[in-house]
């Protein structure tokens, strides 16, 4: 099989996302696709999937002209996606999940299980993929959860499989596991499209790479012919640093003292189970582990989103346990939350109105009577320029920003102030090569200036190079307490799924 996009483009109001793209992959290929945020990446694989139509040119599946409506048409011509965020129904079996939509009938019309059981069974063992059919979704791991994906996409006969950021949520056991599965599918004639910002992992799995900036496909490379750089600055269009550089800390006072608290989830069950950590003035403290593993609702108590049940929660000598999240920002504590669209910003609001949403009621912003709407702007346009904010204006949407720029509104708002202590989650989760750099460069210089800093990351590369120290999370618990110069991402990978190195 072979697909080809020829000429798409795509506008948007103001923006020009797709611009005369051409791409091809063939079958038993595997093509990697970089791009920045915005380079139009996802606009142009929702053409592909039928979630868009071009205001211009062409899909052709094996020489034949595609017309697709929607999804439904994609699939029909063989095309599979498999998304980053996985689209699985977590009460339900996997075998209810994989045939959700178009299940196998017997008699009467009724639902034959057995028969999509022995399909499901089929296909996993065909492809190496090893799902077990009868269990539900939410008790399992990522990593087979996302393997339920690609059995979903295999039993309606992709014949083309389109891979969004894959390896976001894995281990490096689980992404060794991952690329075999894929290069059993090349082998099986699959055509392959990898969408990825990990340059070394599209270095390892692709046998070609695509590379779009601004819309536009700006280069193709061959791996063993380029280098991570080399790929890097055809992204972004200039040199790009991929290494922290940072000197060696030198911690001071305790500034982060969190003794033996416990935090449930709505089920009463302990979600953050009985954790000791201290964070100290000019270092980074990573924590890693796997999504789930009580890393979020650690940093929620520790930011006053929620109480912990037990334990105290001391920050700079202040017992601050059940404290409301204004009265923690009020003491110095910055917060990027892991999610910036939902716990980050109002997208509706203004970038001006974003960069004052911890500050709008007090001075000089408020009169506590009403806003100074004149200082709120010069105040957010000294932020943007500072913090390289990418915006038309400050009065447009924050909305209208790509991911890395809305990340920077986030650091912006949260670390031009005096502060003690930074807690940030996923910090650049999502964001390309320069984005990752801009925000690593901040975060080292808040250490520097005496800042305690905790990072919570799924990234191992990210871990690695910015902690000073690395705790490990695995459910509720912190198993590890190590020091990243003595520690390898497979030596973190295996205390994150539990076992020891």
């Amino acid at each position: 099989m072979e697909l080809e996009l020829r000429g798409i483009t795509k506008r948007f109001p103001g923006v020009l996302a797709n611009d005369s793209v051409d791409l091809k992959v063939r079958e038993g290929e595997i093509l990697g696709l970089l791009g920045e945020n915005g380079a139009g990446k996802t606009t142009l694989m929702n053409i592909l999937y039928g979630l868009y139509s071009a205001d211009e040119g062409e899909i052709l599946v094996d020489g034949a002209l595609q017309h697709f409506t929607g999804p439904g048409d994609a699939i029909a011509a063989g095309i599979g996606m498999v998304h980053q965020h996985f689209m699985l129904v977590p009460v339900f079996t996997v075998t209810e999940n994989v045939v959700l939509g178009v299940e196998p009938t017997g008699p009467l019309g009724r639902i034959d299980f057995k028969e999509a059981e022995r399909e499901v069974l089929e296909i996993s063992r065909t492809y190496g993929l090893e799902v077990p059919p009868s269990e539900l979704i939410e008790d399992l791991p990522v990593g087979v959860q996302q393997r339920v994906e690609i059995v979903k996409v295999l039993f309606r006969d992709a014949r083309v499989l389109v891979f969004d950021e894959p390896t976001a949520v894995l281990t490096p056991q689980e992404v060794e596991e991952f690329f075999g599965i894929v290069r059993s599918l090349q082998e099986a004639g699959k055509a392959i499209i990898f969408i990825t910002h990990k340059l070394g992992e599209v270095l390892e799995i692709a046998d070609r790479i695509a590379v779009l900036r601004r819309g536009k496909i700006v280069g193709e490379a061959v791996p063993g012919e380029i280098s991570e750089n080399e790929l890097a600055e055809m992204m972004v269009g200039r040199p790009v640093e991929l290494t922290v550089e940072k000197a060696k800390a030198t911690p001071g006072d305790a500034i982060l003292d969190v003794q033996d608290i416990v935090v449930v989830n709505e089920f009463n069950k302990p979600v953050v189970d009985h954790v000791s950590l201290t964070v100290h003035s000019g270092e980074i403290v990573g924590v890693a582990g796997v999504q789930g593993n009580g890393q979020s609702e650690l940093v929620e108590a520790i930011t006053g989103l929620l109480t912990p049940i037990s334990g105290k929660i001391m920050i700079d000598g202040v017992e601050m346990s059940a404290a409301s999240p204004r009265k923690v920002h009020e003491f110095g504590v910055a917060h990027v939350p892991e999610d910036r669209q939902r716990s980050g910003l109002v997208l509706d609001f203004t970038v001006a109105e974003n960069m004052v949403l911890n500050s709008y009621y007090a001075e000089p912003h408020s009169t506590g009577i009403s806003m100074n709407w004149a200082d709120v702007a010069v105040h957010s346009e000294e932020l943007v320029e500072q913090y390289d904010v990418r915006t038309p204006s400050v009065h447009v949407p924050v909305s209208n920003l790509s991911g890395g720029n809305q990340q920077k509104v986030i650091v912006a708002r949260e670390f031009s102030r005096p502060i003690k202590l930074a807690i940030a989650s996923q910090p650049t989760r999502g964001l390309d090569v320069g984005s990752i750099e801009y925000i690593h460069e901040r975060i080292v210089k808040e250490r520097d200036a005496g800042s305690a800093i905790l990072i919570v990351s799924t990234e191992l590369d990210e871990v690695l190079a910015l902690s000073d120290r690395i705790l490990v999370m695995y459910r509720g618990r912190i198993v590890a307490d190590v020091d990243p110069a003595t520690t390898t991402a497979t030596d973190l990978g295996l205390y994150m799924a539990g076992g020891q190195p």
